[in-house]
């Protein structure tokens, strides 16, 4: 089965599991969705990730750790919110003065550029706009 849109999946995958109080989501891997993972880790919505390697290309699978705060009962997730931006049949662009900013600037977001995956702040600080991927607060 081949899935239309794998960043909106993964994003559905971290929020269902947030939701669920899971500590691991094991999602199908790519380089975007590692890079992805990378990000969400650098910034602090994720504890960890890590690729654990199949039979094939195609076997190898993102295993990402979630972090989450408070005591056993009361523990809520860091990730409040993920939302897809740019879809494949609406794609979202934006130069580097049209960078969103989320929940003024307590979330990010996350873009794809010429020089790579990013942050909003970080576009900003290079300069380069680019495909706004996803928002996370």
């Amino acid at each position: 089965m081949t899935i239309t849109d794998p960043i909106a999946d993964m994003l559905t995958r971290i929020r269902n599991a947030a939701a669920a109080g899971k500590t691991v989501v094991a999602i199908p891997n790519s380089k975007l969705k590692s890079e992805l993972a990378r990000i969400l880790v650098e910034e602090g919505y994720v504890e960890s990730y890590e690729v654990v390697d199949g039979n094939t290309e195609a076997a190898k699978v993102l295993h990402v750790k979630l972090k989450y705060i408070g005591e056993r009962r009361n523990r809520r997730s860091l990730i409040t919110g993920i939302e897809r931006v740019s879809r494949p049949g609406c794609r979202v662009y934006a130069s580097k003065k049209e960078i969103p900013w989320v929940l003024s600037g307590i979330g990010i977001a996350i873009l794809s550029t010429p020089k790579g995956i990013m942050t909003g702040h970080r576009a900003r600080k290079v300069g380069i706009g680019g495909e706004v991927l996803c928002k996370v607060w």
